[in-house]
């Protein structure tokens, strides 16, 4: 996770934060349970993550500084919520399978303070970012395919889409749109910044940054990494911090 001058990542199952310069990290978790997703709040106050604090993956909330956790889900064990990331009018976005009749992960809003939960309107949604004005999400249906097979091309394979929310009621839903058809491989990961839509995609076949418009049109590669893929990215302030190997590395 990125924001401004801080970078707060996973290692030996806990939360550490460090200056995007380097040097000595800090602890902020010591719990014997994993704790990842880590995403910081758009004030840069809080960061949410996902623990298993009490058995099941929740997600939960504390000062970036550190600090005692605050559970916010209780969706139960086969649930795993998992936190993607904040609303421009900070809420957690967190994907879950609990509110589906099916398999299908959603995403969720999640009020920190009340505790409020609103369902976004996609049947299957597991990454997504907000455009500043929250009219308008860019997700990918499909959580990440479990073998991890590198230029993956099944039928899970994740890709880019776009949803536009209805400015007032309709009789109808609108229909979310796909970004990335055009590539039968993995395009995930959504960032968005500045009218662009960041995101990792292997089409060179390796695992690399790319961007397109909001309509999906002009194409650009940003990073020409070979061998390693590039993995967990955060935006924030026009900079990306991401692994690549036992490495973070910030664009």
């Amino acid at each position: 996770a990125l924001h401004d001058d801080t970078i707060v990542f996973t290692a030996e199952g806990d939360l550490w934060k460090v200056n995007r310069c380097g040097g000595q990290a800090q602890r902020l978790t010591t719990h014997h349970g994993l704790e990842t997703h880590a995403t910081i709040s758009p004030d840069g106050h809080w960061l949410a993550f996902s623990a298993e604090y009490e058995g099941p993956l929740e997600v939960y909330v504390m000062p970036l500084h550190g600090g005692q956790p605050r559970r916010l889900t209780y969706e139960g064990l086969d649930e795993r919520s998992l936190a993607v990331g904040w609303t421009p009018d900070g809420r957690v976005i967190y994907s879950t399978e609990h509110f589906s009749t099916l398999p299908n992960r959603q995403l969720v809003l999640i009020d920190p303070q009340s505790l409020a939960q609103c369902v976004l309107p996609l049947s299957q949604a597991s990454e997504g970012v907000f455009t500043p004005d929250m009219a308008t999400l860019f997700f990918t249906r499909l959580p990440p395919q479990s073998s991890n097979a590198k230029r993956y091309q099944g039928g899970s394979v994740q890709t880019l889409w776009k949803f536009a929310f209805p400015k007032r009621k309709r009789k109808t839903s609108p229909e979310a749109i796909p970004l990335t058809a055009d590539y039968p491989g993995a395009s995930k990961d959504p960032m968005w910044w500045e009218g662009r839509v960041y995101f990792l995609s292997d089409r060179d076949g390796t695992m690399n940054l790319w961007s397109m418009r909001e309509n999906g049109r002009q194409l650009q590669q940003h990073t020409f990494h070979r061998g390693w893929d590039m993995q967990s990215p955060t935006a924030h302030g026009g900079r990306i911090v991401y692994q690549l190997g036992a490495d973070l590395r910030l664009y």
